[in-house]
């Protein structure tokens, strides 16, 4: 995930050499690309939740015809809205809000990147059912693939190498596209070969309604969470490109600068996930419950430190992005608020994603949805622009919005009605069997 990360980071930090301006078309650009991709995630998610679970039981065939499924969904869907996003590109540049000045900038990297949203899906569901199989270094090969081929491309294209005139924004553009593309193709090969009974291009027609609908019963729940969170983060851009240009760049900075805290929790949350899953799967419940923990504990103390490391060297990082003072000032004054959003958001994170693991996305999508748009959304807006406290109100207001819910999810993994329900199903299923 980090050297998929390294994708964006690359652009930020190279294309910093372009302007200020083409970065804040990259950051709230890339706010709308995430929104995408998390419908993407949605699908694959719980996808993969039911491969791993059905791992667990030792119901491979099942949990490769549910990879299967999922595959379908995700390609179909990064194919409408590449679609939509190559066509559509100047009414989504202007409902971005961004200024009059980056319209132009906005709406060509939007529709050559958004056009190759097919390529997004195909590494975000194929990943997502791989890892759950257990296989998390061959996603990690690729990223490292992808990573050489996007950054010698960008060299190419922004400075002008080996006689081609400079592409700016475009390049850069086309330099992620191409490098997604390469990316789902090794992608494909690895998918087709990670189950013990190889997936052939047949296998593709294969379908089964059963397993369609509880992989949707999973999945529509957490695509509207996960869409929610990117599409709230996206209105936060918004709001942050109303107050100025530079608090846009100076959060795209940091964006790009907090992710290296974000990824370390965030990966360890998923695998987190991936444990559980499958040691639900396998009906030791009292496993999975205590794992939600020591993914917390580990989480927190591997976040906290890489926050602090960012507080100390943070001024020097971000002067690798920009020279303009106005916008280190900011950054900096950002770091130390950094030390608080952290560690609420692993406490979220790991919680939700053990919830997840056990099927429980519908009070995820409850809690995550209502919080979200009151409390970052509305706090975002209340405090940073009605009350005039800029990007330090809409940090402290993300922050609320990370600690109420992870406290929600908290209550809730506390109760253990996952144990409960899984108890009443096989009460069910054997009730079944014997009559």
């Amino acid at each position: 995930m980090f050297l998929q990360f390294l994708l964006g980071t690359a652009d930020t930090l190279m294309v910093s050499h372009i302007s200020d301006d083409a970065v804040g078309v990259i950051g709230i650009s890339s706010q709308l690309f995430a929104a995408v991709n998390i419908l993407f995630m949605a699908v694959a998610s719980g996808a993969g939740i039911l491969v791993a679970q059905r791992l667990g039981a030792k119901k491979e065939a099942e949990g490769r015809l549910i990879g299967i499924i999922g595959a379908k969904l995700c390609l179909g869907l990064g194919a409408l809205l590449s679609v939509l996003l190559y066509f559509g590109a100047g009414p989504i540049a202007s409902m971005l809000q961004l200024p009059a000045e980056l319209q132009p900038m906005g709406e060509t990297y939007i529709s050559i990147v958004g056009g190759g949203m097919i390529f997004m899906a195909a590494m975000a569901g194929l990943g997502t059912v791989i890892r759950n199989t257990g296989n998390t270094r061959s996603p990690m090969y690729i990223a490292i693939g992808m990573n050489i081929i996007h950054i010698g491309m960008n060299y190419v294209v922004i400075y002008g190498a080996f006689g081609i005139p400079p592409l700016g924004l475009e390049g850069v553009a086309w330099s992620t596209t191409i490098s997604r593309l390469l990316g789902a193709v090794m992608m494909i090969a690895v998918f087709c070969g990670c189950f013990n009974q190889r997936i052939e291009w047949k296998d593709f027609r294969l379908f089964n309604r059963p397993l369609f609908k509880e992989t949707l019963k999973i999945s529509w729940p957490l695509g509207v969470s996960m869409s929610s969170w990117c599409f709230t983060q996206l209105v936060i851009f918004a709001l942050i490109a109303m107050i100025g240009s530079k608090e846009l760049s100076a959060r795209t900075y940091m964006n790009t600068m907090e992710s290296f805290c974000f990824l370390i929790g965030f990966s360890i949350a998923l695998a987190g996930q991936i444990r559980i899953a499958h040691l639900y799967g396998s009906g030791d419940h009292q496993a999975a419950y205590r794992c939600a923990y020591q993914v917390i504990w580990i989480g927190l103390v591997l976040v906290q430190a890489n926050a602090l490391l960012l507080y100390w060297f943070g001024e020097e990082a971000i002067r690798l992005f920009t020279d303009d003072p106005e916008i280190i000032m900011l950054g900096v004054s950002l770091l130390a608020i950094n030390l608080l959003l952290q560690p609420a958001k692993m406490v979220n994170m790991a919680i939700v994603n053990a919830l997840t693991a056990v099927g429980d996305t519908r009070y995820v999508m409850i809690v995550g949805f209502i919080i979200m748009w009151l409390v970052a959304v509305g706090g975002s807006y209340y405090l940073g622009i009605q009350l005039g406290w800029g990007l330090h109100g809409i940090y402290a207001a993300m922050i609320a919005d990370e600690l109420l819910r992870g406290l929600l999810v908290l209550v809730r993994w506390r109760a253990k009605r996952f144990m409960v329900k899984s108890a009443v199903r096989l009460q069910s299923e054997q009730a079944a069997l014997m009559s």
